[in-house]
């Protein structure tokens, strides 16, 4: 049986047409600052319709379902590709950073029997960064996670970087020099002066990254994610679909 401070913090949502019925605390507590909880945070005044008190947010509605969920429970729903496809690009504009890392690590782990194996591990990574002026040039490290490394000023150019981790790690001025890196996560990591020309990036996660004075020209970022990047001097000419969070 709900209190009445319950009721009181129910929210009523019409999402592209389909009517949604939660609470306050679920929007605003496991992503404090996405779009939804900074909407429903009490800050802003909200437009509802006078019968019911619907908050209508004009998006597709299908998946609204898996937001809520996520927002409720933190489990990453089980779906298709092209469903999940669907679900990065809502929760590319509700700005849900932890869902759209959960659902790439999904796929990361669904791609790893078809992905040849990677020549490298993530502890020998380890062990070679702890030397000077590193070299991967060429090398397959695909589906590796490299997050949280501190892999400054390395030279991946040339390499097969698809579906690698590289959330939250230090990449300063490490070189990408036409390397394959599709469906990578650069989720939050640090970019800075980093060399990406003719970079396939294609599907790649760069939301939240630090991009300054990097250089993205001639690379291929159809499908990428720039959402709350800081692209700040960095050379973006002749770059092909650049997506941008809305």
């Amino acid at each position: 049986m709900m209190k009445d401070s319950d009721l009181s913090s129910l929210i009523r949502l019409n999402i592209g047409g389909k009517k949604f019925c939660t609470t306050s605390d679920t929007l605003t507590r496991r992503e404090p600052d996405s779009m939804l909880a900074a909407m429903f945070s009490g800050r802003h005044t909200l437009c509802q319709d006078s019968e019911k008190g619907y908050v209508f947010v004009d998006r597709d509605g299908k998946h609204f379902r898996h937001i809520l969920n996520w927002l409720r429970d933190g489990v990453v729903p089980s779906l298709t590709d092209s469903e999940y496809s669907e679900l990065i690009r809502e929760a590319e504009y509700y700005q849900l950073l932890g869902l759209i890392e959960g659902i790439n690590s999904v796929l990361n782990k669904r791609k790893e029997d078809e992905e040849p194996y990677a020549e490298l591990t993530r502890t020998d990574i380890i062990k070679c960064i702890q030397s000077e002026r590193v070299k991967f040039r060429g090398i397959n490290l695909s589906g590796l996670d490299l997050s949280k490394l501190d892999l400054s000023y390395v030279d991946f150019s040339f390499a097969c970087l698809k579906n690698v981790f590289f959330s939250r790690a230090n990449l300063q001025c490490a070189k990408f020099r036409d390397v394959d890196a599709e469906g990578s996560i650069f989720h939050n990591a640090t970019l800075r002066e980093c060399e990406f020309t003719g970079a396939h990036l294609r599907g790649a996660l760069l939301a939240g990254a630090s991009l300054q004075s990097a250089n993205l020209q001639d690379a291929c970022l159809i499908g990428c994610s720039f959402c709350g990047a800081d692209l700040r001097s960095a050379h973006l000419q002749v770059i092909i679909n650049m997506n941008k969070c809305e």
